[in-house]
């Protein structure tokens, strides 16, 4: 925050390298696929994938200001929010300007495409702009869709999405790799949440947390990590992705320290700030390696 406007805080700036490490594998299987990618194309991609996701972190922002959230939490690094809104209120109207105008910036890039390619990417952009609006006034009030939309944004929707923008098509590929990030990512913010489920709690969130509990909810951050990797696995074994994409393995090697401690220390969410910052790791190389491996082979 010292080193940009103080304003473009609601947009979450170190959070967004999500977006081009995920776009990352969803352009390596374009290029694995059908052997040549279009860079300029691939940019705009990029841009509308990035505006969509400032667009979810200012709406996020100035919602959870609305509702009085942004009181209630303690923030850590990685959950509670930028903190900007309750000590600049003045910038609320400005944060949701900078939802909306990149919530659209992202619809234009997304029709662009749709002319260039065709209508296959409707479906995909539509579910993309219902998950932008929706997430934090009513998909968080209803576990397993507040579990399952994370994932959903940055894995399925994000990789076909750029599949079919870049080609006009579907593929098993993107499919099959898009599994890696839609369940690393649905971990991300599973993990996060353990900080702020009693503030969530009395603001009427209802995720996994707050209904089943933080034991509970370790087992599933558990049994998430098995499925990301299984997945990998049975994407190679099934010959939709090529051998070399096994490189996103290595964070085996970050993933098996952070179940461990989320599972040792599930009722005592300060303990977890090492593992949140592990996850992160976790979801931002999966994916990257994963590219590489498509790239190189």
């Amino acid at each position: 925050m010292n080193k940009a406007p103080v304003w473009l805080g609601p947009a979450r700036l170190p959070f967004l390298a999500l977006t081009p490490a995920c776009l990352l594998l969803g352009l390596a299987c374009v290029q694995w696929t059908h052997g040549q990618l279009a860079l300029r194309e691939a940019a705009l991609v990029l841009f509308g994938a990035l505006a969509a996701h400032v667009s979810v972190n200012a709406f996020n922002e100035y919602l959870d200001f609305r509702s009085g959230l942004d009181a209630l939490t303690e923030r850590t690094p990685f959950s509670g929010g930028s903190g900007v809104l309750p000590t600049h209120p003045e910038l609320a109207g400005l944060t949701l300007a900078m939802a909306i105008g990149s919530l659209c910036a992202s619809v234009g890039v997304g029709l662009y495409f749709v002319a260039l390619r065709g209508p296959a990417l409707l479906p995909v952009g539509v579910a993309g702009v219902a998950l932008v609006l929706a997430y934090t006034r009513w998909l968080t009030r209803h576990p397993l869709l507040c579990l399952i939309a994370p994932g959903l944004g940055f894995g399925p929707l994000m990789i076909l999405g750029t599949d079919v923008a870049l080609t006009g098509a579907y593929s098993a590929t993107a499919a099959v790799a898009s599994l890696v990030p839609f369940f690393l990512v649905n971990n991300l913010l599973l993990l996060n949440q353990f900080p702020d489920a009693q503030a969530d709690r009395q603001v009427g969130r209802r995720h996994l947390l707050i209904t089943a509990g933080p034991r509970v909810a370790a087992r599933c951050y558990a049994a998430l990590t098995l499925a990301a990797f299984a997945s990998l696995v049975l994407g190679v074994a099934g010959h939709w992705l090529p051998p070399s994409a096994l490189a996103g393995m290595l964070t085996l090697a970050l993933a098996v320290p952070t179940v461990r401690a989320v599972l040792a220390h599930a009722c005592d969410a300060p303990r977890l700030i090492p593992a949140m910052g592990r996850n992160v790791l976790i979801c931002l190389l999966t994916p990257v390696l994963m590219a590489i491996g498509l790239l190189l082979s």
